[in-house]
């Protein structure tokens, strides 16, 4: 019942997980808010009238709940009191509160899991150089974590699938929506042998502020992140900038110096990311990390 109760008033419009994290503090079971007025809302956690009213409303609201009943039947929704929520993604900082899926949730408890991230906009090579560090990853049954955006996150996906390996999609909208729609096709594959993960409800359209918070997800969820390419503005540093925030390891891979993809890398490992050219050093960290830290 608690597990219903939670996503339902998470679906609340304007909530926030700010509020949410206060409501669960001062009403764990989630069972005062439902008798609360909008005024009590507003009052007892510090919120304007106008935002209760909206929250009060779909407390109530009977096309909402025949909406959640609809989604709970066609995907997996996981909250982060359920058993099945990744342990990883648990501690970082600012973690999602509701996770919606397609595919294979078994995923989440498995590890080692590592995010391979990078320019949408790849060079020549960007191909052959993510098959060759992640494809030795993947035979030893390694979980590929990406964003399923176009370039390297398309190729560490589609390599991963090529190898019958498993991956997972961490998506910035909700799963009703395929992005980029040039994506439809591996996103399908995904879903059949993989997972396509997001925090946003099914019916959320893509939002350009959803792509960088939906990166500290595909970061949490692996032990380490991997840069293939990135250019000296790339959007990718704000996955690493997660990483590194949540006390995970930074991979990057060097490339020519008259490479504007490789510009990235190269200030990243000035800045203290390691330089990999092959899969040994990150075999080598977990190994380390597995038997000293994931014990």
């Amino acid at each position: 019942m608690f597990h219903r109760k939670m996503i339902h008033v998470f679906r609340c419009e304007g909530m926030t997980r700010k509020i949410m994290r206060l409501i669960l503090i001062h009403d764990p079971q989630l069972e005062m808010i439902y008798h609360q007025t909008a005024r009590e809302i507003s009052q007892y956690y510090g919120i304007s009238y106008e935002r209760s009213v909206r929250i009060f409303e779909d407390l109530h609201s009977i096309i909402l709940k025949e909406q959640l009943e609809i989604e709970l039947k066609r995907y997996h929704i996981i909250t982060i009191h359920d058993v099945g929520y990744p342990e990883l993604l648990k501690n970082i900082k600012d973690p999602p509160l509701v996770l919606y899926a397609l595919g294979d949730l078994s995923l989440l408890q498995q590890q080692p899991a590592i995010s391979v991230i990078g320019t949408r906009k790849p060079s020549s090579e960007a191909g052959s150089k993510t098959a060759h560090i992640i494809t030795p990853l993947i035979k030893r049954n390694w979980i590929i974590v990406s964003g399923l955006a176009r370039g390297i996150d398309s190729y560490a996906h589609r390599i991963a699938l090529f190898n019958q390996g498993k991956t997972i999609a961490v998506i910035g909208c909700g799963l009703e929506h395929i992005y980029p729609a040039e994506n439809d096709s591996l996103y399908k594959q995904i879903e059949q042998n993989g997972l396509i993960l997001s925090e946003y409800p099914p019916y959320v359209r893509p939002k350009p502020y959803h792509f960088p918070e939906r990166n500290r997800i595909i970061s949490g969820l692996s032990f380490a992140t991997l840069v293939i390419e990135a250019t000296s503005k790339s959007g990718t540093l704000i996955t690493v900038d997660q990483a590194l925030d949540q006390g995970r390891e930074v991979y990057a891979v060097p490339g020519s110096i008259l490479n504007q993809q490789s510009i990235g890398c190269h200030k990243m490992i000035q800045d203290g990311a390691k330089l990999v050219t092959n899969e040994a050093e990150i075999i080598e960290d977990w190994d380390h990390l597995k038997t000293h830290v994931y014990r």
